[in-house]
């Protein structure tokens, strides 16, 4: 399994949030960070503050850089409960939660649709 997918079906290596924690240039990460809050706002609806945007290595790393919204991620949190790869894996695949999440990342379902296929 790809580290870099997300339980969810996302890339963690394309996402803001991991782009701006690799940016070495810190005035660079500072406008990532801000573009991050307002990206945040207008696709989930979400309050975030510049503060609130922390670094993050991927949902699925152990290093303990991880995003606050990762953290609290109720789709992260039952996979890593219940063991799974991804939830592609899980026998309760596509669950209202995803169905929902999905309404908002598509492309995060076609992933997850397509290791399903491959399995």
């Amino acid at each position: 399994m790809n580290e870099a997918l997300a339980y969810c079906g996302l890339v963690c290596a394309s996402c803001p949030i991991h782009l701006a924690t690799l940016e070495s240039n810190t005035a660079e990460q500072e406008k990532m960070r801000a573009e991050i809050v307002r990206l945040c706002q207008e696709h989930y609806g979400l309050a975030y503050t510049r503060e609130d945007i922390s670094d993050c290595d991927g949902c699925r790393s152990e290093s303990g850089r991880l995003f606050s919204g990762c953290r609290n991620c109720a789709i992260r949190n039952c996979a890593r409960q219940k063991g799974l790869e991804t939830c592609a894996d899980c026998g309760e695949y596509a669950c209202a939660r995803l169905e929902a999440f999905f309404a908002t990342e598509p492309d995060a379902r076609a992933r997850l649709d397509e290791i399903r296929r491959m399995e």
